[in-house]
């Protein structure tokens, strides 16, 4: 009799331990499907980062634009624009009225604008071509006056520059470039002051193109 009460004692036991195993295991089981849950659910929450201010006074660099030389807004050079007091880059004051009579070049460019820099060169010798036939060459920067001075004189002596330099005020650029804000811009002005062509920005054809505007507007 006391041998089975402790065969039924010992059935109890291994009976409460397998009970407590499962529970266990189902604890475990349950914990580990709760995990897998919310790491299954999680989307990473993007971090909002504070951009970095831009300087508006310094331009960034852009490709070259493909040179446009179309029928021009403008039909010929407004009166303000002529008579506009200029500044050039010796100090002398002067207007593009003064060169009436003449085939005018009026080039609107900057020192820190790349395809002025491939354009400029060009400038130079159209202007030794054709500046005994009656051609003025006027290049117009529009940096600002009294932070660029110094820079503009520097890019006359680098790049040879033996026409009129000199800086573009609101009253003469904002005219002729009629909303176009790309540079260089090039206006070909002929000598009843006629705005024969305009060219926006500069290609490789751009000096063949120039040319025989010239060579029209000498006729």
């Amino acid at each position: 009799m006391s041998v089975e009460t402790n065969d039924h004692s010992k059935e109890k036991g291994w009976i409460r331990e397998r009970i407590i195993s499962v529970a266990a295991s189902l604890v475990v089981i349950l914990v580990l499907a709760v995990v897998s849950y919310h790491i299954g659910d999680f989307v990473p929450v993007a971090t909002a980062t504070t951009p970095q201010p831009m300087n508006a006074n310094t331009p960034a660099p852009a490709p070259a634009p493909a040179v446009t030389a179309a029928a021009p807004t403008l039909t010929e050079l407004p009166p303000q624009v002529s008579v506009a007091p200029l500044k050039d880059a010796k100090g002398a004051s002067f207007k593009l009225a003064d060169f009436f009579g003449k085939v005018m070049v009026v080039n609107l460019w900057a020192t820190w604008c790349g395809p002025c820099r491939q354009e400029i060169p060009e400038l130079v010798k159209l202007h030794k071509e054709f500046h005994s036939r009656g051609v003025e060459i006027v290049g117009l920067t529009t940096e600002n006056p009294d932070a660029s001075a110094e820079k503009v004189r520097k890019f006359i002596q680098d790049f040879q520059i033996d026409y009129r330099i000199g800086w573009a005020p609101v009253a003469v650029g904002a005219p002729l470039m009629q909303g176009h804000q790309s540079i260089p811009q090039i206006f070909v002005i002929s000598r009843d002051i006629r705005i024969l062509k305009h060219f926006v920005g500069f290609s490789s054809s751009y000096t063949a193109q120039l040319r025989q505007a010239l060579e029209d507007a000498l006729k």
